[in-house]
């Protein structure tokens, strides 16, 4: 990646936005200027920003620092941050994959490892899991990023913590804008969006339409998302109250490639998903409520949301229909005091989740040779779903409860240490019993105690060092627990959390006129105890099934930059990861000093910013090194180097403002496949990413748009 590491050492000048007084890009003008301060919510009491929290974190203003986004993927939005990794899987039935520090990296469904939320409400389930394909990028501000430390914050998770904030309402009365996007591949986006503010009351809502037939054949969708806020100041407490909805009537699978599929054509699809119709329905709404009362010297939070899912998935070794309620609440308490000369400030508070699914698999008979017959599995002919092999209630509930402290020495020092306990319960009712069926209904309680301790040394003006140790788990999901290699069903008893213990020291700060160079630099070791490990049999159909991986470790460096001069603003992210198996041991393989797959070791991303007026352009880098495919590092994925373009103008027009993008993703149409299913039986690790993708938006609105998208509390 020698080239691509070039152009982002041009590139990197700046930080990966570490939060403080920082350059954003006027909406509107789009001219430089500087931002308010941020104040740090994900970290739950501890620091009001992130030079006094002891973790790696970055914030993200999206729309400001890289305007011209389209929404239309999460994976764009999270560009930019080190230690991150965010990558479509070119797959609309899949949710892109994001990991932090190589957590979550192999996920084979949803988002596992990360903790998500949006404005504090969980997107995250009980067993750690998050579908994110109902989340609406279109009004989100900021994204506050922890990575490292999450299970001492939020439990459960072994990467980190991704809070979405939404941007602040329009000050008018009223103001609504409408885009739309058409490019390569069928793209078309339609988005009305609007918004705001009458007296303590405000409000603010989006919906958008979107189809695409698709890099890849038998890759077509469909959705409709629905997002909207409202709340109001009253009687010294903010109220909020959200939704998301969410349709998605059509989302096909097409599969992973082998190396030869992949190099040979990429646009192709695999054979078993295109035979057996792999693809998924979905249907989720979602609504939460939160109440927050600042006092003299306390703060009281509260939340409470319940949201629910259908989910129709045909797969290439079942069909699988899931029914989901979950419901979830939480409260904090922090108290502020002084002490001798010191100032101290406490904070205690719960979660509380649960989740009930109501699981169906059947046998899938879509193409199933020969000839069609009738078949004791496949009783009808022409019916996609045949015999019920599984009929099972599931049901996950978490609670968790924390403490932090921290301690101010003057101004050079902070020390914070915190506690959390964590029980997470798996049950299944088994409803497919008798006829030679055996009752599988079980029950496990997972549980742990994950501390942590952090001390920040504030070295000047906008400039801090860190260090801490803490510590994390994370639980297998219902689904993971109940995929068993030998076909039964219940729980599996053998299938044991992950445990992990972190080791890690920073730097990171701002400085210049007005913050206009920052920088965030954090190096870290991270001991795992019982891995979960995902794996193939041949003959399963691509099933998925876990194990547990005696310990691994994982050594790492990030740096993120970020600058601006006059009309220009840079950015970059570089990571190095080294992650090895220190103790892994199956039936038939020992793969102790094994890296662990579906990593790169190393990664780099920049872009630069220029701006003039109401005209802006940006360049995007992003490159990888070579990546192991599986356990046994017997193949990799060739490292890549790719670039994007984008420009637009925004210009008024009266009372209204009309703005008009154009870009490309892939310029030089590389072949490359930043998204890996690791361990595949059938050698069938690729996903590969689009060739070279033209795209073109126009988007019309009233009023001036808020120039700094300052986030709401």
């Amino acid at each position: 990646m020698s080239r691509a590491t070039f152009i982002a050492g041009m590139l990197m000048v700046g930080q990966a936005a570490v939060g403080q007084p920082a350059i954003a890009q006027d909406s509107t003008r789009l001219r430089p200027r500087t931002l308010d301060t941020v104040v740090v919510t994900v970290t739950r009491g501890i620091g009001s920003s992130s030079l006094d929290a002891p973790f790696a974190m970055t914030i993200l203003r999206p729309d400001s620092t890289r305007p011209g986004q389209r929404h239309t993927a999460f994976d764009e939005s999270l560009s930019m941050v080190p230690g991150l990794t965010a990558v479509s899987r070119t797959n609309p039935s899949q949710d892109p994959r994001i990991s932090i520090r190589g957590f979550g990296s192999r996920s084979t469904f949803g988002v596992r490892g990360v903790r998500i939320l949006r404005d504090g409400m969980p997107l995250t389930l009980p067993d750690g899991q998050t579908p994110v394909d109902y989340l609406s990028l279109e009004s989100v501000g900021s994204i506050e990023v922890i990575r490292g430390a999450a299970s001492a914050l939020y439990g459960n998770a072994s990467g980190g913590v991704i809070n979405l904030r939404t941007s602040a309402p329009p000050p008018a009365r009223l103001s609504g804008e409408a885009h739309q996007w058409f490019g390569d591949y069928g793209l078309s986006r339609t988005t009305l969006k609007g918004g705001g503010v009458s007296g303590p009351a405000y409000y603010q809502a989006d919906a958008s339409l979107t189809s695409s037939s698709g890099f890849r054949v038998y890759s077509r969708q469909r959705s409709t998302s629905v997002f909207a806020r409202a709340g109001a100041a009253l009687g010294g407490t903010d109220y909020a109250i959200e939704f998301l909805g969410f349709d998605l009537p059509l989302a096909e699978n097409p599969g992973s490639l082998t190396l030869a599929q992949f190099r040979s054509n990429p646009r192709s699809a695999d054979e078993l998903s295109v035979d057996k119709a792999a693809r998924k329905v979905v249907r989720q709404t979602q609504i939460g409520l939160n109440a927050d009362r600042q006092l003299s010297h306390d703060e009281l939070s509260a939340s409470a949301y319940f949201g629910n899912r259908s989910l129709y998935n045909p797969l290439t070794f079942a069909v699988v229909d899931v029914a989901r309620k979950a419901w979830g609440g939480s409260g904090r308490f922090t108290h502020l005091s002084p002490i001798a000369a010191f100032t101290n400030r406490a904070t205690a508070g719960f979660d509380i989740q649960s989740q009930n699914d109501s699981r169906l698999n059947f046998v899938n008979c879509r193409n199933v040779p020969p000839p069609p017959v009738a078949t004791a599995s496949c009783p009808v002919i022409g019916a996609e779903e045949g015999t019920l092999t599984l009929n099972q209630l599931e049901l996950v509930s978490s609670a968790g409860g924390y403490m932090n402290d921290e301690i101010r020495f003057g101004e050079p020092f902070v020390m914070s240490a915190g506690l959390r306990a964590d029980n997470v319960t798996f049950r299944v009712r088994d409803r497919l019993i008798g006829g030679g069926n055996p009752d599988d209904s079980g029950k496990r309680i997972l549980h742990a105690v994950t501390p942590y301790v952090g001390v920040v040394a504030h070295l000047a003006p906008g400039q801090s060092v860190y260090a801490n140790v803490s510590s994390a788990f994370e639980t297998p999901t219902a689904t993971e627990l109940g995929n068993h290699p030998d076909g039964s069903a219940g729980i599996n008893p053998d299938l044991k959390p992950q445990r992990s213990a972190t080791y890690e020291i920073g730097l990171k700060g701002y400085s210049g006129r007005s913050g206009r160079l920052g920088y965030d630099v954090a190096v870290f070791t991270t001991r795992v105890h019982d891995e979960l490990v995902p794996y193939e049999i041949p003959g399963s159909g691509g099933r998925r099934y876990f194990r547990n991986a005696g310990r691994t470790n994982r050594r790492g460096a990030e740096l993120g930059v970020n600058a601006s001069a006059g009309e220009l603003r840079f950015n970059a992210a570089l990571s190095y990861s080294d992650f090895r198996f220190d103790r892994y041991v199956t039936d038939s393989a020992v793969f102790d000093g094994r890296r662990i797959p579906g990593i790169p070791i190393s990664r780099a991303q920049s872009s630069a910013t220029w701006t003039h007026k109401s005209v802006f352009a940006v360049v995007e880098v992003e490159a990888a090194g070579a990546t192991f495919v599986d356990d046994a590092n017997t193949a990799r994925a060739p490292g890549y180097e790719v670039m994007h373009i984008r420009g637009g103008m925004d210009h008024p027009l009266g009372a209204a403002r009309v703005s008009l993008v154009a870009g490309a993703q892939n310029i030089f149409n590389r072949l490359y496949s930043p998204s890996l299913s690791v361990n595949a039986a059938r050698g069938k690790f690729f996903e590969p990413a689009p060739r070279r993708a033209v795209y073109i938006g126009l988007s019309v609105g009233s009023g001036r748009r808020e120039s700094d998208k300052r986030s709401s509390q």
